[in-house]
């Protein structure tokens, strides 16, 4: 009997998806195997091969969402709503308040179209600096998403984790990506940042640091997300110090949510930098 294509291979896992089965490791796919997906995003079919689907690579060819966005809207509708529904596809319930911490487009106009969500960034308006948040915004969200912020935050990293949590009402949910290892503790970059300072042009820019007790220290090999200045890197999170954090800011349980969505176009095929999502209390 011949084997089945690499394109029929996938549509029996997405089947399997959709009928809530197990789904064989998906290993089985290869890095050609064709993949079609609906975009929960914008509701784009899309047909790419499987090396596409990637944590960052655009793979939506009409907004260009990655699988880390797509992540995002998929846990919003199943964590709000209990199912696995595309964002233009949510019920219109504004009623159900969400805060955004420098959201992507691709995920937060949907989002403010069907919920009551509101984006807010560090350094324009709406304003929102999690290390120090406007207490009138306490307790008032059902659900907050902080998708690779808090690697940028600067220490201590605790803050952010605790003022997420008090931004929730009870039993609200915290969706939230941070690149991070699976092994050994949360490595900072700067642990000793104090007075600081970004110097030089292009790939020549170093950190020039004055700690608290008048060292000077300069850093080079600088890590930017995106662009400059508020992007750089501050550490790289392990998963135990995350789980951790999320502990110990008050969060009643979370879980590491790697699991795949294949009609959505969503594979998680290594155990590093998968979302989490963690409760308060109720």
């Amino acid at each position: 009997m011949r084997s089945p294509g690499p394109r029929a291979t996938f549509a029996r896992l997405a089947r399997r998806a959709r009928l809530g089965l197990r789904v064989p490791a998906l290993d089985r796919c290869r890095a050609d195997t064709v993949v079609t997906f609906d975009c929960n995003l914008c509701g784009a079919r899309n047909a790419v091969a499987f090396a596409q689907l990637a944590r960052e690579t655009p793979s939506c060819a009409a907004c260009a969402s990655t699988v880390r966005f797509r992540s995002i809207g998929h846990l919003v509708a199943r964590e709000l709503f209990g199912a696995d529904l595309a964002l233009p596809d949510l019920p219109r319930r504004p009623e159900v308040r969400g805060l955004g911490l420098s959201d992507a487009d691709a995920y937060a106009k949907p989002l403010a179209d069907r919920l009551g969500y509101e984006n807010t960034f560090f350094h324009q308006s709406p304003q929102l600096d999690i290390t120090a948040i406007d207490e009138a915004r306490a307790g008032r969200y059902d659900f907050v998403v902080a998708s690779d912020v808090f690697e940028h935050v600067l220490a201590p990293v605790s803050r952010a984790f605790v003022n997420a949590r008090r931004l929730l009402k009870p039993g609200g949910a915290f969706i939230l990506t941070v690149p991070f290892g699976t092994e050994g503790p949360t490595r900072e970059h700067f642990p000793e940042l104090h007075d600081w300072r970004i110097e030089g042009e292009g790939d020549a820019r170093v950190l020039v640091n004055r700690t608290a007790d008048g060292r000077e220290q300069r850093y080079a090999d600088l890590c930017f997300h995106g662009g400059d200045g508020s992007t750089l890197e501050m550490r790289l999170f392990s998963r135990d110090d995350l789980l951790r954090e999320l502990r110990e800011a008050g969060f009643a349980h979370a879980r590491i949510a790697g699991e795949a969505c294949l009609p959505f176009g969503i594979v998680w095929p290594e155990p590093w930098s998968v979302p989490i999502v963690a409760r308060a209390p109720a």
